[in-house]
């Protein structure tokens, strides 16, 4: 039987690869009607999973990485605009 924080992990990992998939149909259609549904669509998945991501905080089901450290910070934004990337 399944526990609630496999659940929970199930769910979002699915809701994270919907989203991977609307952030790759929206740029490659050109019908505007479809477009606005897909972000429509893309706007509630994200909705869904910010939900999930507190009950999960909430029952400790999932504890984030500590916060990036103003140098980590600093370091990747140079790979951004230093053109590393």
């Amino acid at each position: 039987m399944f526990e609630d924080k496999t659940m929970v992990a199930d769910t979002l990992t699915g809701i994270n690869g919907e989203l991977m998939r609307f952030g790759e149909m929206i740029p490659q259609t050109e019908n505007k009607e479809l477009k606005t549904t897909l972000k429509q669509f893309r706007a509630a998945c994200e909705q869904s999973q910010e939900e999930l991501y507190q009950i999960a905080r909430e029952k400790s089901y999932y504890v984030p990485a500590s916060k990036a450290t103003q140098e980590e910070v600093e370091h990747v934004k140079g790979l951004f605009t230093g053109g590393t990337l």
